[in-house]
């Protein structure tokens, strides 16, 4: 990350996005994570704005151009720390992109607010939670990450949302559908995250859901179950709990 924030604080903005373009290892399954963690870093508000604003036409998914466009989504998380808040509306609209990378750059860009001030994040998590699918899967992706997490306080408030935004699926009609999937998929390792993270607190809330006769709640409850981290955390009450839902 050091020597790619070199390089581009050395070609300057006008010779950014080339250098962005020709090492993004897009088309690829994995864009450069470094590079984009430097350039946020390193770009103008300007730049990263501009990038944010590229649509599927012109970046679509899997090219050069979708990883600029991933960049300037997760960047934002920077402008708004540093005061643009109102970049928050445009980070609410790219959660539901139909390009995979660019919800990912949101939940970046959510983490990036969650660390400089936890309470803003779950404000805005909240406001998501009952909002699209598109949206609750970037509440639950923006908060499912362990070093955010380590306050009692703010673990709580955190199952709330996952909480709420679990019981918005139980019963529903829109299982077929692409946020429906990306939300469960999001939910499906989100829990073990907080779980794993804060176990006094976060066992006994999954183990309600472990109870729930939802077919989609169930799916999802087992696939946080086969997680890692959770046999890491407590093998015995993982055992149990697959028991239990099986």
């Amino acid at each position: 990350m050091e020597e790619y924030a070199r390089r581009l604080r050395d070609v300057g903005p006008s010779g950014r996005e080339a250098l962005l373009r020709a090492e993004s290892r897009l088309p690829g399954p994995r864009g450069n994570l470094e590079l984009l963690a430097a350039v946020v870093e390193v770009a103008g508000d300007d730049e990263l704005r501009h990038w944010a604003s590229l649509g599927a036409a012109d970046a679509p998914g899997n090219t050069p151009g979708e990883f600029l466009a991933t960049v300037g989504a997760a960047g934002l998380g920077r402008l708004v720390v540093d005061g643009a808040t109102g970049e928050l509306d445009t980070l609410r609209r790219l959660a539901g992109d139909p390009r995979w990378r660019i919800r990912e750059g949101v939940a970046m860009a959510l983490q990036r607010i969650g660390s400089a001030d936890m309470d803003a994040l779950l404000v805005i998590a909240r406001g998501w939670a009952t909002g699209s699918r598109y949206e609750q899967r970037a509440a639950v992706a923006g908060l499912a990450e362990p070093v955010l997490l380590g306050d009692q306080g703010v673990m709580s408030d955190a199952l709330d949302v996952f909480d709420a935004i679990t019981a918005s699926i139980v019963g529903a009609e829109d299982t077929r559908t692409g946020g429906f999937v990306a939300l469960a998929k999001a939910l499906g390792y989100g829990w073990s995250v907080l779980v794993a993270a804060g176990p006094d607190i976060g066992k006994p809330r999954m183990e309600r859901w472990l109870a729930s006769g939802d077919a989609s709640v169930r799916r999802i409850m087992g696939e946080n179950l086969s997680k890692a981290r959770l046999e890491r955390m407590d093998a015995d009450w993982t055992a149990r709990s697959r028991a239990r839902l099986a």
